[in-house]
């Protein structure tokens, strides 16, 4: 069993930046693809970025390519999410999660990972 904690979230103005951050305990992470997805208010869960159990490759949502950046510390048993150039469309809780299946694709579905955190919140003022 693993346990996900994502904190970073805050309000912060259009075109600033935040750093999120998805601490895993319980076990390691180093075997899982880490995804970052995102859900606004009335609206479902959103894809937003995987990377793979090595970090060395990362797949992104068209809504954000470009501006965010996933990234992951095996060592400190945490993954990040770089958001920049935030906009009010990327208001919403982010949530990590892991698939612990060692797919051989970037999993976009909400129901192909195995472990949630609690999420963070992202306020971005027009």
């Amino acid at each position: 069993q693993v346990q996900l904690a994502e904190s970073g979230g805050g309000l912060v103005q259009t075109g600033g930046s935040l750093r999120l951050s998805c601490a895993g305990s319980g076990r390691t992470l180093s075997n899982d693809v880490m995804g970052w997805f995102r859900q606004a208010p009335g609206k479902g869960r959103e894809f937003v970025a995987a990377i793979s159990w090595t970090g060395d490759a990362t797949f992104y949502a068209d809504s954000v390519r470009g501006r965010f950046t996933i990234s992951r510390d095996n060592a400190k048993n945490t993954v990040y999410l770089q958001i920049n150039s935030l906009k009010p469309e990327d208001t919403a809780v982010y949530y990590c999660a892991a698939d612990v299946s060692r797919p051989r694709r970037f999993p976009q579905i909400p129901g192909e990972y195995d472990y949630w955190g609690q999420g963070t919140q992202v306020t971005v003022s027009s």
